[in-house]
């Protein structure tokens, strides 16, 4: 009969082996990716997090002396606390150019107008090789309320530097948008405490 020992020296065993086949197979996948080039990542879904997961990224690259720029398209206070933590940073530029949300603002024209002469500075950023990271912050929105057509957005991400990074975040990302991604997050609501009457809290929310 085994004792102990042996059960554990078996496992072991096995687990070095589990570990050493998913090495290989591992090691095979970054051998096979060759190609350096500028992504563009969504972040999409109904859950909290996604301009979070977006600003986390852009502390990394700042991290690695990267050059960004953040343009938000809906949201229009400057009070937040990601604002506040990163308004010191070296090589970063930081736009508010939202009037808040569409039901708070109640005025279609407005809203549209906000977000064609945000768009026409991303326009231009889309064009400055010496930037690095482009996030537009809730995006999605400037295309859903037709804002924007997703002939122009696809043309200009198109026709950015190649090395280039844009990141976009906001809820139901278009398909033809998802179509041009290199990488989408989906980030799902399972809970939410608004829901059990809970504020929006500073440091959570904002």
């Amino acid at each position: 009969m085994p004792t102990s020992e042996n059960k554990l020296n078996l496992a072991n065993e096995r687990h070095l082996a589990r570990m050493q086949r998913k090495k290989a197979v591992v090691d095979a996948s970054i051998n096979a990716a060759q190609t350096s080039r500028g992504l563009l990542l969504i972040n999409t879904g109904n859950g909290k997090g996604k301009s979070t997961a977006a600003f986390g990224l852009l502390a990394r690259s700042l991290g690695h002396g990267m050059k960004a720029v953040v343009v938000q398209f809906i949201k229009g206070r400057s009070d937040t606390g990601e604002e506040a933590f990163f308004r010191s940073a070296e090589n970063l530029t930081w736009h508010v150019m939202g009037d808040g949300f569409t039901w708070e603002t109640q005025d279609a024209e407005r809203d549209k107008q906000s977000a064609r002469a945000a768009w026409q500075m991303v326009c231009d950023y889309l064009q400055d090789e010496t930037i690095d990271l482009i996030i537009l912050d809730e995006f999605t929105y400037a295309l859903k309320y037709q804002w924007l057509t997703i002939e122009e957005v696809i043309t200009a991400l198109e026709s950015r530097p190649i090395m280039q990074h844009v990141v976009i975040t906001g809820r139901a990302a278009s398909d033809a948008l998802i179509a041009i991604a290199d990488t989408v997050s989906e980030i799902n609501l399972v809970k939410h405490a608004f829901r059990d009457g809970v504020q929006a809290m500073p440091g959570i929310e904002w």
